[in-house]
């Protein structure tokens, strides 16, 4: 059994036509924005925020990765999703799975699937059980109208990308 204690940070809905979802530069980071560099420059014992701002000018310094930054899809890699830093929100920090799930169950009803998916039901149980062994979850479906909706819950800290910091911790109790 696999030991994780963190909290999760939602992101998204993404809603688009499933071509440009499909373009995965975009949903990919730049080569400057590597794990071997993020860890790079996490060891300098940089002071609190200051990875913020490196990776919002220097770390986000080609076109690719500004790109990614910016966009709301979700990243090939569900953990990159921390590195965007300006789509982490507050009210989308939690410390209780149950108001994970209660996000994941409301964006799904404001944008519900078309065709035949898993019900909701089954779609939360399997995704509790995910979280809480701190694996990412991503969420994507089509809508009757045809549009690609995609959303994620990411654990953090991630176990997958250990050296990305936080984007947000959550408030403390």
């Amino acid at each position: 059994m696999i030991n994780w204690s963190g909290h999760w940070h939602g992101f998204g809905p993404w809603v688009g036509a499933r071509d440009e979802f499909n373009k995965e530069y975009l949903r990919r980071p730049g080569a400057n924005l590597t794990d071997a560099h993020i860890r790079e420059h996490l060891s300098r014992e940089m002071a609190p925020g200051a990875f913020r701002q490196w990776l919002l000018t220097q770390g986000g310094a080609n076109d690719y990765t500004r790109t990614f930054l910016a966009n709301d899809m979700t990243p090939v890699q569900l953990g990159h999703s921390l590195l965007k830093l300006t789509k982490v929100s507050a009210d989308r920090t939690w410390t209780d799975i149950d108001d994970a799930l209660s996000w994941l169950a409301k964006t799904w009803i404001d944008n519900p699937p078309g065709g035949d998916v898993l019900p909701l039901e089954k779609t939360i149980e399997y995704k509790r059980e995910a979280l809480l062994l701190g694996s990412d979850v991503c969420t994507g479906y089509y809508t009757p109208g045809f549009s690609y909706v995609d959303f994620t819950i990411i654990c953090c800290p991630n176990r997958f990308f250990p050296n990305i910091p936080c984007p947000l911790p959550p408030p403390k109790p």
